[in-house]
C-alpha cells in the first residue's frame, strides 16, 4: 500500500492514483521540484508533468505542456537522442519510461493543427537569420510572444541541418514541413535564396535599416571540417555535410554525386553522428562495402549507441582506434587509404591533439572516402560580430546578444556543434519574456547590458 509521494522520485506514472482504493492521491503536474528526466533533458522539458497527463487521458493538454519548452516534439521525437530515460527513476524498479517514443506520439498528434495566434501584437518587427533548429525555435517563441518575425534562409527551402543534413530515413521530409507551415500559421514569413551577413545579399546594418528592431543570428554547423591530410582533394573525395545535403537534395544520386562508386568500395572517416549517417546513406544509395574509420575506441565514439548500432545493422564495418595517414591516388582519384594506429586522442590538459604508432600501420581499398570528422559554423558573413573562437560567436551569457546592439545570436554558432534539442532550446534563449528591460543599464546591478528587450536575471520589470 502507498502511503507517501517522494516528490523528487515521483515519474509521474500514476500507478499511485490508479491503485488507491479510497482516491486520495492526486499527482500536481506543476511540482517545484526537478524530476531526474527534467534535470537532463536540454530544453528543461517537464516530462513529469506531460507523462501524467498522458496517464490521465489528457491528450491536448500533455501535448501543450511539453511544447511550452520544446516546440517541435515530432522532430525530436525522432533524432533526439534521449538522454532523459538514462536517467528515469523508474528505471530503478523495472525500465525507462520510453520517453522518445510518447515524445513523437505528442508531437504527432496535433502535427498538422494550425497554433493558435497570439492576442498581443507588438510592432517591432524580428529578423531571424538561419532557418535550422535554432533559428526555427527563436522564430516560434518570439511569434508566440506577438512579434512579426521574418527567417532568413540561403537555401531554397527553410529547414536548415534539419532538412539538408539529416537523412529522410530518420527525419521526413513531410514532418519538417508540417513545423514550417505552424509556423507561417502564426504568422512567420519565410524569405529563402536570401544570405544575411557581409558578401550576402542582406548585410546586418541593411536589416535595421528596413525596419528590423532586432536580430537573432542562427547560422548553424553547415561546414565540414578539413583533415587535411595528403590526398583529401582528390576526385572520389566527399566531406560528410556536403554528401549528406547532396544525398538528400537531389533523387538522382548520379547527377548529384557524379563521382560516388555505386557498387564499389566507401570509406567514411569519423565516429560521431555524421559519419555515421554518411556511412549509412552510402551504404543505401549502393555502395557495395562500406567500412568507417574512427580515431577513438568504440566506448569512446561521439555517436550516439542506438546509432552506432543502426550502422551496423546496415552492414557498415567499424574500425576503431584508427587514423587516416593520406588518401591513395591512382588515375586522378581515390583508390584506398593508407591509415595509422592511434594511441590516444586528447592530450593531458583535454585538447584534441591525437598520438600515433607509425609502425603499425594498414591499408584499406576504396572508390570514394567520405571525411566526417566534425562540422564548423561558417562566420565569415558576420566579421562585425566579435568571436569566442574561429568557429563561436561571442554572446552575453544572460543575454545572447553580441558585439552588436540589438544583434543576438543562438544554437551551434554560440555553443559549437550539439544536438539538435540542445539548439532547440538554444533558440528560445535570446527570445523575450514578460520578464524584461528595455535599459542598456541595469538598474539592479548597475552594469551595461549590450542589447534589447533582455530577460532580466534580477526583477522584473
Amino acid at each position: 500500500m502507498i502511503n507517501t509521494i517522494d516528490a523528487a522520485k515521483c515519474t509521474g506514472c500514476g500507478t499511485c492514483y490508479k491503485t488507491c482504493g479510497l482516491d486520495v492521491f492526486r499527482i500536481d503536474t506543476n511540482q517545484d521540484t526537478l524530476s531526474p528526466c527534467m534535470a537532463t533533458c536540454p530544453a528543461g522539458t517537464d516530462i513529469r508533468a506531460w507523462n501524467a497527463l498522458m496517464q490521465q487521458g489528457n491528450i491536448a493538454e500533455a501535448a501543450q505542456k511539453l511544447k511550452e519548452k520544446n516546440p517541435f516534439p515530432a522532430i525530436t521525437g525522432r533524432v533526439c537522442p534521449h538522454a532523459c530515460e538514462n536517467e528515469c527513476s523508474r528505471s530503478k524498479v523495472d525500465g525507462a519510461v520510453n520517453i522518445n517514443a510518447l515524445e513523437q506520439f505528442l508531437g504527432d498528434y496535433d502535427l498538422h493543427d494550425a497554433p493558435l495566434r497570439p492576442a498581443v501584437r507588438h510592432l517591432a518587427h524580428i529578423a531571424v537569420a538561419g532557418s535550422g533548429p535554432a533559428g526555427l525555435s527563436c522564430a516560434w517563441f518570439l511569434a508566440r510572444a506577438g512579434y512579426p518575425v521574418t527567417v532568413f534562409e540561403a537555401l531554397p527551402e527553410p529547414g536548415g541541418m534539419l532538412r539538408w543534413g539529416i537523412p529522410a530515413y530518420r527525419l521526413p521530409g513531410s514532418v519538417i514541413e508540417a513545423q514550417i507551415n505552424k509556423l507561417k500559421a502564426l504568422g512567420v514569413r519565410f524569405m529563402c535564396n536570401v544570405r544575411i551577413g557581409a558578401g550576402g545579399d542582406i548585410s546586418l546594418e541593411e536589416l535595421k535599416e528596413r525596419g528590423f528592431r532586432a536580430v537573432c543570428v542562427a547560422p548553424g554547423t553547415t561546414l565540414s571540417r578539413r583533415a587535411n591530410v595528403p590526398g583529401e582533394n582528390l576526385r572520389g573525395v566527399f566531406h560528410g555535410v556536403e554528401f549528406l545535403r547532396a544525398a538528400r537534395t537531389h533523387r538522382d544520386i548520379a547527377s548529384a554525386l557524379p563521382d560516388f562508386p555505386a557498387g564499389g568500395n566507401v570509406v567514411v572517416v569519423g565516429g560521431g553522428d555524421v559519419a555515421m549517417d554518411a556511412a549509412i546513406s552510402a551504404k543505401r544509395l549502393g555502395a557495395g562495402r562500406v567500412e568507417l574509420f574512427c580515431l577513438e575506441d568504440e566506448a569512446s565514439m561521439p555517436a550516439f549507441p542506438h546509432n552506432i548500432a543502426d550502422a551496423r545493422a546496415e552492414g557498415v564495418i567499424i574500425n576503431t582506434g584508427q587514423g587516416v595517414a593520406e588518401v591513395c591516388e591512382k588515375d586522378g582519384r581515390v583508390r584506398g587509404i593508407n591509415t595509422r594506429r592511434c594511441l590516444s586522442v586528447w592530450d593531458e590538459n583535454h585538447a584534441f591533439r591525437p598520438r600515433f604508432d607509425e609502425t603499425r600501420t594498414g591499408h584499406a581499398e576504396a572508390d570514394a572516402v567520405i571525411f566526417a570528422i566534425g562540422q564548423a559554423s561558417d562566420l565569415s558573413f558576420f566579421p562585425e560580430l566579435e568571436k569566442a573562437s574561429p568557429a563561436r560567436l561571442k554572446v552575453d551569457p544572460v543575454t545572447f546578444g553580441t558585439s552588436l546592439w540589438n544583434v543576438f545570436a543562438a544554437g551551434d554558432a554560440v555553443t559549437g556543434p550539439a544536438s539538435v534539442i540542445q539548439a532547440i532550446a538554444g533558440g528560445r534563449r535570446p527570445s523575450p519574456s514578460t520578464a524584461s528591460c528595455r535599459a542598456r543599464t541595469c538598474t539592479a546591478t548597475g552594469k551595461k547590458r549590450a542589447g534589447w528587450r533582455k530577460i532580466c536575471p534580477v526583477k522584473a520589470y
